[in-house]
């Protein structure tokens, strides 16, 4: 006689579902978090006049390399590249910046034809009209990487005030951040160098970074 196959004890398939959901489970408990960790930024623009208007404005949103690794191009697209970033991705550049920053792009990352060689050029404007600090971070890109009370890139000018505010050496410390640039104090965030601005705008950002210790968080 032909054996018949035996049916399936009722209820043996969900207990199969049933072990396999909760070895699953338990391997996603036992797997621990991936943890990804870039390495710090370390490098800012080539240092010739107008650097400062580059590491403002461009460093803000990505690395140096975007710039370096693009082939040599003329005036024109360096131009159409500093206003797409203006346009399409939201970048804070100033109209009155455009030109400068482009003809800074084209000298020392194009063809070099732009408006001559920026190294006769000033690296800063002088000043016709006193010009106070909040006005000059602005200038800088200050305030494109720190809120006064909110973190945006780097740390709110308020969260640095409170972590000098007892400390004697403040004034040089936030002096060799400015001049210096670097990472690692607040993240691996680069901030790039400004070793154009002068000790007494040195002094008068450090005062006035200062002084947001007593500003409402």
């Amino acid at each position: 006689m032909k054996q018949l196959s035996r049916p399936p004890r009722p209820g043996r398939s969900r207990r199969f579902v049933i072990l396999g959901l909760i070895g699953f489970g338990a391997a996603a408990l036992n797997a621990s978090v991936v943890k990804i960790e870039l390495p710090p930024e370390t490098a800012s623009f080539k240092p010739a006049p107008k650097v400062e208007m580059a590491n403002a404005q461009c460093l803000t949103c990505h690395s140096v390399d975007y710039v370096r690794t693009q082939p040599p191009m003329p005036l024109a697209f360096w131009t159409a590249e500093v206003k797409k970033m203006r346009d399409k991705y939201g970048a804070p550049i100033p109209e009155e910046q455009v030109e400068s920053l482009a003809n800074y792009l084209v000298e020392n990352y194009g063809t070099g034809s732009g408006q001559g060689s920026l190294a006769t050029q000033n690296v800063t404007a002088p000043n016709a009209q006193p010009i106070d600090a909040q006005t000059f971070a602005t200038r800088y890109g200050c305030l494109s990487c720190h809120g006064k009370n909110v973190k945006i890139v780097g740390p709110a000018f308020h969260d640095i005030a409170m972590k000098y505010r007892n400390d004697p050496t403040a004034y040089d410390k936030i002096s060799a951040q400015i001049h210096h640039g670097g990472s690692g104090k607040w993240g691996s965030v680069l901030m790039p160098p400004f070793p154009m601005v002068t000790d007494a705008q040195t002094k008068m950002l450090a005062d006035w970074i200062l002084a947001q210790a007593d500003s409402a968080k």
